[in-house]
């Protein structure tokens, strides 16, 4: 933690709509959009991105830890565009192995994923936000149904005040 520096890392809540529907166009969604896209020029340069995700179940807290996760087309029965969506960023195995650290610290049991892509609760929202043209790393963390209250409040008092932005 930085003292000379006490703003805090945004922590925002992103909806990402409908399955792919946001970023196909659909009308029903067209407030949602505008929303993501208005913000991005509040967040400023984070140095990464941490989603965490309801769309991926695991026993225990678990982080991407691959350095290209590809993406996970997690939805079924849309048009032929849907499934060739791309979104590039990085991952970040390095701090990946941070959070884990922390977390296993922590007492609260962690691994780490070098499998596990994208699914489109992360990458919708992301790819609306412009956050893809900016190349920021970005990984996902899903939160074990045992420890959800300790890990994400350990998370959010970490990764809330440290010196790199972490969104």
């Amino acid at each position: 933690m930085n003292p000379k520096s006490p703003a805090l890392s945004p922590v925002l809540f992103l909806p990402h709509g409908g399955g792919p529907l946001p970023i196909l166009g659909d009308k029903g969604h067209e407030k949602m959009v505008s929303f993501l896209k208005e913000i991005t020029s509040e967040l400023g340069e984070p140095a990464a991105i941490l989603v965490i995700s309801a769309h991926w179940e695991e026993e225990q807290a678990t982080i991407t830890s691959n350095s290209h996760p590809e993406i996970i087309y997690d939805y079924y029965g849309f048009p032929a565009e849907a499934y060739t969506i791309q979104y590039a960023a990085p991952g970040n195995p390095g701090l990946a192995k941070e959070i884990h650290a922390l977390l296993t610290a922590s007492g609260i049991p962690a691994k780490l994923d070098e499998q596990r892509g994208f699914d489109h609760g992360l990458f919708v929202p992301l790819k609306l936000i412009c956050i893809q043209k900016r190349k920021f790393p970005v990984f996902n963390y899903r939160y074990s149904r045992i420890w959800i209250r300790e890990s994400i409040s350990l998370l959010e008092k970490r990764l809330h005040r440290c010196e790199r932005k972490i969104f």
